[in-house]
């Protein structure tokens, strides 16, 4: 989605004379002078977020009135003290109409939540599809495609109707991206292999090592130096999951190096993102990683899992559950990949560092505890104590290194 910065410049409406004294605003346009420069610092310039279609209308040829920036929903009029009647829009004060304020712009917190609530909805609705056609179609290569094809078709589509529009792309802007986006081919692929070898629950419980090996990545690959208070926060999160692993029903090796390679991939996807910072919005960034990666995803399906399904692959899958479901399975599994990723990103653009850790580590917390009741996996004691310490100890990395970050902006920003 795009961001745009719109000028404050002024447009002389016809008809209005030229004026030797600027023209004096009522106390309500001084509030909306005032307040519209503490929008943005100044008074001049508005930053509009990716969604929103901005228009300004200005109706007066006064310096201030210049400023005063107009919108779809609200248009401030002032009133001019040479004129003979109030202008349009004005009551008979002379005081300018606002019109009123849309609920979610009234209370921007339920927006928020609602895109929360929306991001969990289909990230749980996702693993719970996804295991269900490992369950009668295991093919973990084949299906990692169709996730980001389905995807893929979808951005292309929104491209074409212009929501959002295409961003040029170049060709050192493709240069960085590309291994952002083997990265993220090679860590998608890897946890859909685990997801088809153990419960979900267990690969969710592996995956929480991320932040691992994302400290250790930062200390040893980037170079920065992580705090004490850090690497400790680190302990529970390896204790938890060796509980968890020593004792889970499901354990086998393939699901375990697979979500352990996984990890290590989206490691390595987070330190060429930093490389590859660009002012691209989000949406179109995370549209051409996924065509990227779509290309790097097609020959590894081929060469493993290609003759085994030509030859019985998919009439099995189609004998077990019939044509209809079979196509409509790999559709919504792929729009539901698709939309719980994007709106992951439109979420957490919304909130704050600390939010955003917290709302990380609740996801999986939700999936975890979704995937045991839907697919009533039985979870020894020792596996749901561990699988609670790992979470928990996420959750206290989260918090600190959330903390931290915030610091480092207040103090760049003073």
């Amino acid at each position: 989605m795009e961001s745009r910065v719109l000028s404050g410049a002024t447009t002389v409406s016809a008809g209005i004379p030229s004026l030797s004294k600027p023209a004096r605003l009522s106390p309500t346009c001084f509030a909306a002078v005032r307040l519209a420069g503490a929008v943005d610092g100044s008074g001049g310039n508005l930053i509009w977020g990716r969604q929103l279609r901005p228009a300004i209308l200005l109706e007066s040829s006064s310096p201030l009135a210049s400023s005063v920036p107009v919108t779809k929903r609200e248009i401030l009029r002032p009133s001019l003290a040479a004129a003979s009647s109030p202008a349009e829009g004005s009551d008979s004060s002379g005081e300018a109409k606002v019109a009123p304020v849309g609920f979610f712009e009234k209370y921007p917190t339920l927006l928020t939540g609602f895109f929360f609530f929306m991001w969990y909805f289909l990230n749980v609705i996702f693993n719970i599809l996804n295991k269900k056609i490992y369950n009668y179609f295991p093919y973990p290569y084949f299906v990692s495609v169709i996730h980001l094809g389905v995807g893929v078709v979808y951005c292309l589509v929104s491209w074409a109707v212009g929501l959002p529009k295409r961003a040029p792309m170049d060709s050192n802007q493709l240069k960085l991206l590309i291994p952002v986006a083997v990265c993220h081919a090679l860590g998608h692929v890897t946890s859909n292999v685990s997801f088809a070898a153990v419960a979900v629950s267990f690969t969710h419980t592996i995956k929480a090592l991320e932040p691992f090996f994302n400290a250790a990545a930062s200390q040893f690959i980037l170079g920065q130096q992580i705090p004490l208070t850090l690497w400790l926060s680190l302990a529970p999160v390896v204790l938890g999951v060796s509980m968890a692993s020593l004792t889970e029903l499901s354990f086998n090796w393939l699901g375990f190096i697979s979500a352990m390679i996984s990890n290590i991939s989206f490691t390595y996807r987070s330190i060429y993102s930093k490389k590859a910072m660009t002012d691209m919005d989000s949406t179109n960034l995370y549209a051409y990683i996924s065509i990227i990666a779509l290309f790097v995803c097609i020959p590894p399906a081929i060469i493993f899992e290609g003759p085994q399904l030509l030859k019985s692959g998919f009439s099995d899958a189609i004998a077990k559950v019939g044509l209809t479901k079979f196509i409509t399975d790999l559709f919504w599994v792929g729009m539901f990949y698709h939309l719980y990723n994007q709106l992951a990103t439109n979420t957490l653009e919304r909130v704050a560092p600390l939010t955003h850790a917290v709302g990380n580590v609740l996801k999986r917390v939700f999936v975890i505890g979704f995937s045991i009741i839907v697919f009533g996996n039985r979870i020894s004691t020792q596996t749901g104590i561990g699988t609670c310490i790992a979470i928990a100890g996420v959750a206290i990395y989260s918090f600190i290194k959330a903390k931290m970050e915030e610091e480092k902006r207040q103090m760049k920003a003073a």
